[in-house]
């Protein structure tokens, strides 16, 4: 991480997981450990745990977002939710491009595209999901793999907005495997991503989006991972769902 040039963010994404009474005991006992915290902490929940997750985190350095958002501000989308409706709950982040939604749920970075623009017009922050299957890196395509995304998903879409935008490299066969990237491959895709970023917006924009590592980060591999210099933060999914692993993630991104 270079906190001197962009924000640290830790981000937990708790997928299909926790009741809102059971979202509500978690927040409680993350709250005491991410209150020291020299990052940005954040947790994507459920739709139906948003309400009860802004209550309990409204006085405290916790954030909150959602995990998804439709493109359309209202409509025949039987089972969506827009943008604009998050906004005005006062959620301020929300999950766009993750794997799953593109593997299970078909989504394209067209719908990526459109998904990131209505999020950014009701000024909510994407964290922008992007990472390859592993017969693409097998296959040795990594960099036209993210490349393409980065382009695709980021098509049309403003240097002023790209700043508001959190980039979260998660490689595919590390997610939910226990697979993890090693710290190098981690650096060395987050830094092209980078390096992508500056030339499509400039190198002053590119130094300044955090660009996190997500695909089991965990407690015991965080401090390697975040000391990489292009590794701003984690998009955890597991260890998030546990407040004491979670707060190991917090703490190695503060000392880091």
């Amino acid at each position: 991480m270079d906190k001197s040039k962009r924000k640290a963010i830790i981000a937990g994404n708790w997928k299909m997981n926790k009741t809102p009474a059971e979202a509500k005991v978690l927040l409680e006992e993350i709250l005491p450990v991410a209150k020291d915290a020299d990052c940005e902490v954040i947790a994507c929940v459920p739709f139906v745990d948003l309400s009860v997750a802004l209550e309990v985190t409204k006085d405290s350095n916790v954030k909150i977002g959602a995990e998804n958002c439709h493109w359309a501000e209202s409509g025949a989308f039987t089972g969506e939710i827009s943008a604009k409706m998050l906004a005005e709950m006062g959620v301020p982040y929300v999950v766009l491009g993750h794997s799953e939604r593109r593997q299970y749920f078909g989504e394209t970075d067209e719908t990526v595209n459109k998904r990131t623009k209505a999020a950014l017009a009701a000024g909510l922050k994407p964290i922008l999901c992007v990472g390859e299957l592993l017969w693409e890196r097998e296959c040795n395509i990594t960099e036209e793999v993210i490349a393409r995304q980065i382009k695709l998903d980021l098509f049309d879409i403003s240097a002023e907005d790209v700043l508001k935008t959190v980039i979260a490299y998660e490689p595919v066969w590390a997610i939910g495997t226990g697979k993890t990237a090693t710290a190098e491959q981690a650096e060395e895709v987050c830094a092209f991503i980078r390096a992508t970023l500056a030339k499509l917006y400039g190198q002053d924009v590119a130094d300044a989006v955090t660009i996190q590592y997500g695909g089991s980060m965990n407690d015991s591999n965080a401090v390697e991972l975040l000391s990489k210099t292009n590794v701003d933060g984690g998009l955890i999914g597991g260890a998030s769902l546990v407040a004491e692993k979670f707060g190991a993630i917090i703490d190695a991104a503060t000392k880091g």
